[in-house]
């Protein structure tokens, strides 16, 4: 920090104007310049430090007062606070402006026939119609800041312009180094997780069993498959910062916005689908029990929303299509067509583990690392086997890292995908001949394949950032099906965020192909020639020779490897003529 004291960035401003996206992208940016930051979003402070507090204007200053009084602790132990709330009345935010010293007031302005435009959550439609009473803009009055150190367009300003003009102005006031001057040491131990903390939804001991008992006399919903890998998911802290399945708020700024409500980087919708009928006999505020495929009750909901989504906006959204010859269009529209949210408790692994001696949770793998005195570990999720071309670039990745995390995933694929316990004897063996054994760590990613292509390239950095890497490769048309995605659009997805939003570090690598003329492995980027010089498969040529009883040729495949996928071809033919 520029003078080693703290200081409070304000961001104020209608419900919808950018306070949250701002304070999220500046709190991933300050650290970098040796700022330690605490962020006091106004939900979050509604939900925890203010909750039973109204909107009268009397309740709305006492939250802004806690507000400012946490804020000022954190300033003077020399951090950064940064709050994000509405905070709507000018001599209540004046007041914290006296009382900290050390303060950016940042105003959000946006004329409200933008925000009423934009609003994806229909607030300020059902405020007008009078659902909603109090709401600010609308039946209560914002008061625009007088004097602000910035005030932020964001009507026709980027967020990332947005940003640059707050680090300027905090520069100017002497609150942070220029970014040209030496950071503060950098840190010493894995990257942190997504939100900074590992979420652990899991209850043990005797409280499992006081609510195994209390789940029995709940009303019942049953997941499917991939509700049941979310659910697990979110219960080992591999979706962190989710604590339950996303409410309406988080649902649509994602959809929309790539963002949680927080303004947290998150670009895919973790939702629990169920049909009609049975959402219609759950009351909001009440407890859900969550039973396994299986029928085995794993799990609790706390009821705190439901809703009916627009799953053709969903559709075009995530996967940027609404044809259902996309697999992931299929499984949406397949879903039930009401979406319940709120947090959950695990009682058991909602799917039985399959290859109990490979690790699952971050928490396993964070472990793993530490014992191996990692700090920069690259993560590499595939859903196929490891060819010549992926053994190139993990070991690229190698050289500049101190460890490789293998994580395949193991949930539900489409129709034609390898079937995982197949896929597991080739990572295997291949890492038994031709890895070094202390430098990598075969683990498991029990999730469902969306095939969202940018979208889930960016979910799937964020996800292996909570097992504990600090880098993740994104190779050719990543977690992409058919032609519905460009070859680089998942490379291209991580370029319209701050790096320290990610938190994670996107390694981006060409297509890698075995050169005639070069002797090996290779991209455009290190050899010369043209197509005919370049040996690679396309999947479909793949299963045509495992078909015929070919094995790839060994500059496409190891020969080990291509024996494992040729016997179990043969296997599954010889079953399927039976």
């Amino acid at each position: 920090m520029a003078s080693g004291e703290g200081f409070v960035v304000w961001f104020t401003g209608l419900s919808g104007s950018g306070k949250s996206t701002l304070a999220a992208m500046l709190a991933a940016e300050l650290p970098r310049r040796g700022v330690h930051v605490e962020s006091l979003d106004g939900d979050v402070v509604r939900t925890h430090l203010s909750k039973g507090l109204g909107f009268s204007r009397e309740d709305r200053d006492t939250n802004i007062r806690r507000i400012g009084f946490v804020a000022r602790l954190v300033a003077r132990s020399g951090g950064c606070a940064i709050t994000a709330a509405i905070s709507p009345y000018r001599d209540i935010r004046d007041e914290q402006r006296r009382a900290i010293g050390r303060f950016c007031e940042v105003y959000c302005e946006c004329p409200i026939e933008v925000l009423e435009r934009r609003d994806a959550k229909g607030l300020y439609a059902r405020a007008r119609a009078g659902e909603i009473k109090g709401f600010t803009g609308i039946d209560d009055p914002y008061e625009p800041p007088r004097s602000p150190e910035v005030v932020v367009h964001t009507d026709r300003e980027s967020p990332r312009e947005g940003v640059a003009r707050i680090l300027a102005k905090l520069e100017e006031l002497g609150y942070v180094r220029p970014a040209a001057q030496p950071a503060e040491p950098a840190r010493t131990g894995l990257v942190p997780p997504h939100g900074g903390e590992l979420v652990d939804r899991f209850v043990r001991g005797e409280t499992r069993l006081r609510l195994l008992e209390r789940a029995a006399g709940l009303p019942r919903v049953t997941l499917d498959e991939r509700g049941a890998s979310d659910l697990e998911l979110i219960g080992n802290g591999a979706y962190s910062p989710l604590k339950g399945f996303m409410t309406s708020r988080d649902y649509l700024r994602v959809v929309h916005e790539r963002r949680l409500e927080s303004g947290l980087v998150w670009s895919i919708p973790i939702t629990l689908a169920v049909p009609g009928e049975d959402a219609g006999r759950l009351s909001l505020g009440s407890e859900v029990a969550l039973a396994a495929p299986d029928g085995r009750v794993v799990g609790v909901l706390e009821l705190v929303d439901r809703w009916t989504p627009d799953k053709d906006l969903e559709a075009r959204g995530v996967y940027g299509t609404t044809d259902v010859s996309h697999p992931g269009v299929a499984s949406l529209r397949s879903s039930g067509d009401v979406y319940l949210g709120g947090e959950v408790w695990l009682v058991d692994r909602p799917v039985v583990p399959q290859f109990p001696e490979h690790p699952r949770d971050p928490a396993a793998t964070r472990a793993a690392f530490e014992a191996r005195g990692w700090r920069r570990v690259v993560g590499f999720q595939t859903r196929n086997p490891i060819h010549r071309a992926h053994e190139h670039i993990t070991k690229c990745a190698l050289e500049i890292t101190d460890g490789l995390l293998l994580h395949p995933l193991v949930g539900a694929t489409k129709a034609g995908d390898i079937p995982a316990d197949v896929r597991m004897r080739c990572y295997e063996l291949l890492l038994e001949k031709y890895y070094p054994a202390d430098r990598v760590v075969l683990a498991l990613y029990p999730a469902a394949m969306r095939y969202a292509g940018p979208r889930e390239a960016l979910f799937h950095a964020l996800v292996r950032k909570n097992y504990g890497c600090s880098h993740f490769i994104v190779g050719r048309d990543h977690a992409g099906v058919g032609h519905f995605y460009g070859t680089y659009d998942a490379q291209r997805a991580f370029d319209d965020f701050l790096p320290g939003e990610l938190g994670i570090e996107p390694l981006k690598f060409e297509e890698a192909f075995w050169s005639t003329v070069v002797g090996g492995m290779a991209t455009d980027k290190t050899a010369p020639g043209g197509p005919e010089t370049r040996i690679t498969l396309s999947g479909t040529q793949v299963r045509e020779l495992l078909r015929a009883g070919k094995l790839p040729p060994p500059e496409f495949s190891r020969p080990e490897v291509a024996q494992i996928l040729l016997s179990a071809t043969q296997e599954r033919a010889h079953d399927q003529a039976a």
